[in-house]
């Protein structure tokens, strides 16, 4: 496996080989080699590496966890948020659950060869589209070790080369978790170069491999605002941005309030630092008075401080510190957090212009009864995901039965919504004749 910089240092023994090995221009150089041999893999062999890697996470849980503490300690001596924290931190159910992921992604339908079209035209030509590999795809992401593995299992099982560049925040368990994926695949007979992690330097070294043009033909990254400002501002390769979200549970006037209460608490507190936790509540003013007080108290017990507006204020009286007025800036937040915008709206209509006002595109949901409410937000709401009586905390790649994900993508060309092996492949026409010649 390639890392490039010298300020990456051996985790352990057992993975002393994470050493410099090149510059980033080099590493992807060699993912292209690599890549070129992936994408003519049997089904049979991708399946076996993955195994590996699986079984490899197990055997060395220890050495993952080891090297994830020095992450954990350096996060608690730079007082990184509770959020990050909790992004960051591996313990060996979470390990186990990325190795399951992997076997997962292993047992999935193999996405390349399959046709997706095809005819025969008029003059005997026979004409298929297939799904093919990418080629090389990188992925840039902030201190979630486990898309080291969940990236490179989706992109070996889609034929990919794959090029990690996390945060500095995980350095040590990103390197140990990429080495221990590389060896796996390797011993498996899958190309060196396959699996390779650029570590260790700064914005420079992001550009450079943001402007590997003619050699990645993608670039996904995962983070906040600035990691996208600061590749669009670069970047002369693809990107598909895996965007932030500012996702809304909108309650109507038809809603079984006992189901919303659910849905809004489980949205809001199941994991908070995620994408796809709720930031901000809707709530239809006819069933104002008697939800707003209800949902207030179960979100207050769950440690959940509300940022409303002036109508949900005068409902909600007296109601502690835990209360406070929204601003502006506060619907369009993300903020990652035990911290909740609530507003109430006249009609499904005006939820609808909020959303789409203040969303990120990412993840919305309407609790109702009304059928035609339901289908105007789905059809109104401008999102990759939108949910009818659901929590918006099933927006992810496993949930959707698609193994794993790189990463929800809130654009509107090539993927949207949880990117995962067929995202991760682009089409080529196979035409097959018998002597025809173009008159």
């Amino acid at each position: 496996m390639a890392i490039a910089s010298a300020t990456v240092p051996a985790i352990s023994p057992s993975s002393s080989d994470v050493t410099p090995a090149g510059s980033v221009a080099e590493i992807c150089r060699g993912a292209q080699r690599a890549a070129r041999e992936l994408a003519q893999l049997t089904s049979k062999a991708k399946d076996e590496a993955l195994h590996g890697i699986a079984d490899a996470l197990i055997a060395r849980t220890p050495e993952i966890l080891q090297a994830n503490e020095r992450d954990l300690q350096a996060g608690r001596e730079a007082d990184l948020s509770t959020a990050l924290m909790d992004r960051l931190s591996l313990d060996a159910d979470r390990v186990t659950a990325i190795a399951d992921a992997v076997r997962t992604v292993a047992a999935l339908p193999d996405p390349v060869g399959e046709v997706i079209g095809g005819n025969r035209l008029p003059n005997g030509l026979d004409v298929r589209k297939t799904r093919v590999p990418l080629g090389v795809v990188a992925v840039v992401y902030e201190a979630r070790p486990n898309v080291t593995i969940d990236a490179a299992a989706l992109c070996l099982k889609s034929g990919n080369a794959i090029v990690l560049r996390g945060s500095s925040s995980a350095v040590h368990s990103n390197a140990v978790l990429a080495t221990i994926a590389a060896q796996a695949v390797e011993r498996a007979g899958i190309p060196s170069g396959a699996i390779a992690l650029v570590a260790g330097g700064g914005r420079e070294e992001l550009a450079e491999l943001a402007t590997q043009e003619g050699v990645v033909d993608l670039i996904i990254p995962r983070g906040g605002e600035g990691l996208k400002k600061a590749l669009s501002a670069v970047a002369t390769v693809p990107v598909i941005y895996a965007a932030s979200g500012n996702c809304h549970v909108y309650v109507d006037a038809q809603a079984d309030l006992e189901m919303a209460e659910q849905i809004v608490v489980n949205a809001k507190t199941h994991r908070p630092g995620v994408c796809n936790a709720a930031e901000s509540l809707l709530i239809h003013a006819d069933i104002a008075a008697t939800f707003v007080p209800r949902v207030a108290a179960a979100l207050q017990r769950e440690g959940v401080e509300l940022r409303v507006d002036g109508e949900t204020r005068a409902l909600l009286g007296d109601s502690g510190a835990s209360v406070s007025a929204a601003t502006e800036i506060d619907y369009a937040e993300e903020f990652l957090a035990l911290v909740m915008a609530v507003k109430i709206v006249g009609s499904a209509q005006a939820a609808i212009a909020h959303v789409n006002q203040y969303g990120s595109g990412h993840s919305e949901a309407i609790v109702t009864s009304d059928r035609d409410a339901a289908r105007a937000f789905q059809l109104g709401v401008d999102a990759a995901c939108v949910y009818v009586n659901a929590s918006t905390r099933f927006t992810d790649g496993g949930e959707f039965g698609l193994g794993a994900e790189i990463g929800n993508s809130t654009q509107k060309l090539h993927a949207r919504g949880p990117i995962a092996l067929r995202e991760l492949c682009t089409t080529k026409y196979l035409i097959e004749g018998s002597g025809q010649v173009r008159v």
